[in-house]
């Protein structure tokens, strides 16, 4: 048997109603139950508590109309003392409803009814009506109707006693046996506190809270604000610097004054716009609603979006127009640590606790090699590893024009041999002038056109680098320190840089850098040779632009380059981010940018990564012998 301790009745004025305790001293209500407060008193009493008329005020609401069909029904009650008694629970979203439908119960004060009595329910159906309410019908011919002073009452489970929504329209008469709930997630878009109790799927209590409070940083609303609707976009923020100057001149006009029409315009980042960013052009349409602020689009990804990556994204591109560093660099590395029980994900490893990092990831090694003909054919060699097996897919030498549809076909293959649970890492072992091919934009297959690097986790590794001894020794020592460290290191390499001494460059590198971004692509000689003694200096993480600047600036002229830009976003997205787990934030980020329809390409629609770990691959065997023929 279920506590009803949490179960209120709401007196304001003449009015009666029902409400719940979340916290110890905040209640929930309908906000048509506490309509006069303004006129009259507010009096809470617990139905189980032994607290009668304990005075309240209204210190938030959902922006209700006044009619009964009216978005918004909700008011947030602050008791003027706590209540030492436990507050109520929720379910997840989805537990209203299943097949046989779950019986739901509710609890409210009708006339003659002091102590309150009970109504069973269930929910017609998941859809929301006009994006706002579920439907309630009687669980039996008989029984208490949903009648006046019902309003405002929990919605709960029969079998365990968590909240799965209120109850916001009651029936007029006792014949007419339905009503209306609104859904706890629903509750939750006006009040964004409450989301940090209802359960989710994908993140728990903490990240979502981080979200919370990152999404009230931008807006500068301080947490516990007396608006439920706190957090409003800023139609005329400014953008952080996102590479050139965008022209804009498709979309309407921007504001004018210091942001003006250089600037995004507000469409480009309305809560709705970022909303269908995050989820892609084949993904969940805009409720009919809309959102009144950007929590209220965030908390919808959250709760009613079966894509645990959508709310990733949405905070990525949320970042781009915020100015505040720190706060920009939060969202893009939001939610920090993905949960351990997510196995398509980082797992939450503490930095510095004994791993395995050959158990992390689960490659797809896709090795190309000059065959040693000298007629431009080469080795294609796909392999799969489960921990530190390796099974050869297949192998051949092949024409250049031959290697791209044999190695898809293989790589297709060789996941038949991971593990359900295994978290892949497409691995292209290149010559190292093939490092900045595009095959993180190959198409997928022949029947699918999305980009590879779009399917999985995708890394580059340099041939030579990776045949190495004496390489693969010094990358080990760089990953021992890496992993004693609280965040690796970026070393930038601008355009303008293409003039230092490449003896000295691989030097420094070698004993300072964990990572070196590139602010141009390898193709201009000076940069080449920057890239190269990257490479002899051991760096285990490479990242640049495949396409770009040409390196043609100076120093200090950085303003209008594409290619500094390029490295601003890159420092502040990596910041903070684990080396271990590189490929799969810069996954998610390449995610972002193939599904973003900004007007301009995303600044990391080219980005190439170059990641190398030995421990996660066991050592290549030598060429003991010519592999031609």
């Amino acid at each position: 048997m279920t506590s009803a301790s949490w179960h209120a009745r709401i007196s304001c004025g003449r009015d009666t109603g029902a409400g719940f305790l979340v916290t110890e001293q905040h209640v929930l209500t309908c906000a048509h139950v506490v309509a006069r407060s303004d006129t009259d008193t507010v009096a809470v009493s617990f139905a189980h508590g032994g607290y009668e008329d304990v005075p309240a005020r209204v210190i938030a609401h959902g922006g209700w109309g006044g009619r009964e069909s009216d978005p918004g029904d909700l008011a947030v009650l602050e008791l003027d003392r706590p209540v030492p008694m436990k507050p109520a629970e929720f379910a997840t979203p989805a537990d209203a409803y299943g097949d046989p439908p779950r019986r739901l119960l509710a609890y409210g004060f009708p006339k003659r009814y002091d102590e309150g009595t009970l109504a069973e329910y269930r929910a017609t159906a998941d859809q929301l009506i006009a994006g706002e309410w579920v439907q309630l019908e009687a669980w039996a011919a008989h029984g208490q109707p949903l009648v006046p002073g019902f309003s405002g009452a929990a919605v709960t489970l029969a079998d365990t006693g968590r909240i799965v929504g209120m109850v916001s329209a009651a029936a007029r008469s006792p014949e007419i046996r339905n009503g209306r709930m609104l859904p706890a997630q629903v509750m939750a878009r006006y009040w964004p506190r409450l989301a940090d109790l209802i359960p989710t799927p994908e993140y728990g209590q903490t990240e979502k809270e981080r979200l919370r409070h990152l999404i009230e940083a931008v807006e500068g609303a301080q947490p516990g604000a007396q608006g439920c609707i706190e957090v409003r976009l800023r139609r005329g923020a400014r953008p952080a610097p996102t590479g050139p100057r965008t022209d804009h001149t498709r979309n309407p006009p921007g504001p004018t004054g210091p942001t003006g029409p250089t600037g995004p315009t507000a469409s480009e980042y309305s809560p709705e716009r970022l909303y269908s960013d995050a989820v892609g052009l084949l993904g969940p349409p805009l409720p009919p609603h809309g959102f009144g602020s950007l929590w209220a689009a965030a908390w919808y990804l959250l709760s009613e979006v079966p894509d645990p990556g959508a709310v990733t994204r949405f905070a990525a591109r949320l970042a781009d127009f915020v100015d505040d560093q720190r706060t920009r660099s939060a969202l893009r590395a939001w939610p920090a640590a993905p949960l351990a029980r997510r196995p398509d994900t980082a797992p939450v490893v503490p930095r510095g606790a004994a791993q395995d990092p050959a158990h992390t990831w689960s490659p797809i090694l896709v090795e190309i090699a000059p065959s040693g003909s000298g007629d431009g054919h080469f080795l294609v060699e796909v392999s799969a590893y489960n921990g530190r097996h390796r099974r050869v897919v297949g192998s051949r030498r092949l024409p250049v024009d031959r290697v791209r549809p044999y190695a898809l076909e293989r790589i297709d293959e060789a996941y038949r041999e991971l593990e359900p649970g295994a978290r892949e890492l497409l691995v292209f072992v290149l010559p190292r002038r093939w490092l900045n091919a595009d095959v993180a934009h190959w198409k997928r297959s022949a029947d699918d056109d999305s980009p590879l690097g779009s399917f999985a986790p995708l890394v580059v590794m340099d041939l030579e680098r990776r045949r190495s001894g004496g390489l693969q020794h010094k990358l080990r020592q760089k990953w021992q320190r890496l992993d004693a460290r609280p965040a690796p290191r970026l070393h930038r390499i601008d355009c303008w840089s293409v003039g230092q001494d490449q003896v000295k460059l691989t030097i420094g590198l070698r004993r300072d850098a964990d990572m070196v971004g590139f602010g141009t692509p390898p193709r201009a000689d000076g940069v080449r040779r920057l890239f190269q003694a990257s490479l002899n200096a051991a760096v285990p993480v490479m990242l640049w632009p495949r396409t770009g600047c040409r390196g043609e600036h100076r120093y200090g002229e950085s303003e209008d380059c594409r290619g500094s830009a390029f490295l601003d976003r890159l420092t502040e997205h990596l910041a903070g981010l684990p080396a271990r787990e590189l490929p799969y934030y810069v996954h998610e980020l390449r995610e972002a940018a193939y599904a973003s329809d900004a007007p301009e390409p995303h600044w990391a629609y080219d980005l190439a990564l170059l990641w190398e770990d030995p421990e996660c691959l066991p050592d290549p065997v030598g060429y003991l012998h010519s592999p031609v023929g």
